[in-house]
């Protein structure tokens, strides 16, 4: 096996130098709000940590995965064809010691859009959580799970869909599958309206 301490060693002295990455983006508006932590704070935070401590990381390898669903809307100028593309990436990466060790690790994302920048919007999210999770860095407030018995949590009521934008089409037909107890997927809502525009936002419902 081979011989990787100076590796593991400056692995080890980034996970204590980094403590946690506070969750400073605001994602969505009003109620569907969230805080999220930003791609540039962890490529900030956890990258000056590895370099104080001789590390670098290198992408090597990725698979895709895209999908690509289209529609036709009525608009006052007629119909238009609206499209978007959901695209999903596997990810390698090397992580690089000055002494030579070295060791791959992997990562996984994915990014909804109209035009061409899902595959941008899913690498970034794959960097970004391999980082977090290779380092094991917390992001702002850390609920403990085990502080509460799952015996003890009320059964959550079926999750109701709500209408997040006037571009929504066939509410209707979407309301009476969700009151029939049926499932909508985010293929069945990107058949309606451009969900780029709130992708983030429906990341907060509980119907997918």
């Amino acid at each position: 096996m081979e011989n990787k301490t100076n590796l593991y060693k400056a692995i080890l002295n980034v996970m204590k130098s980094v403590k946690n990455i506070d969750k400073s983006m605001t994602v969505g508006t009003g109620n569907n709000s969230y805080k999220g932590v930003a791609d540039k704070d962890v490529k900030q935070i956890i990258g000056k940590a590895m370099e104080e401590n001789g590390l670098a990381i290198l992408p090597i390898g990725i698979e895709s995965k895209v999908s690509i669903d289209r529609w036709e809307e009525n608009t006052n100028y007629g119909n238009k064809t609206k499209q978007s593309a959901f695209t999903e990436v596997t990810t390698k990466y090397l992580l690089i010691h000055e002494s030579g060790e070295s060791e791959e690790i992997v990562g996984y994302g994915h990014g909804v859009d109209t035009q061409d920048k899902g595959a941008g919007k899913a690498t970034t999210y794959a960097l970004k959580y391999a980082l977090l999770y290779t380092f094991m860095v917390p992001t702002g407030k850390i609920d403990d799970a085990d502080n509460e018995h799952s015996d003890i949590k009320e059964i959550p009521q079926a999750p109701k869909l709500t209408l997040l934008t006037t571009e929504l089409r066939d509410w209707n037909r979407i309301k009476a599958r969700v009151e029939k107890g049926e499932t909508i997927t985010r293929k069945d809502l990107m058949k309606y309206y451009d969900i780029s525009k709130v992708e983030k936002e429906l990341e907060t419902l509980n119907i997918f």
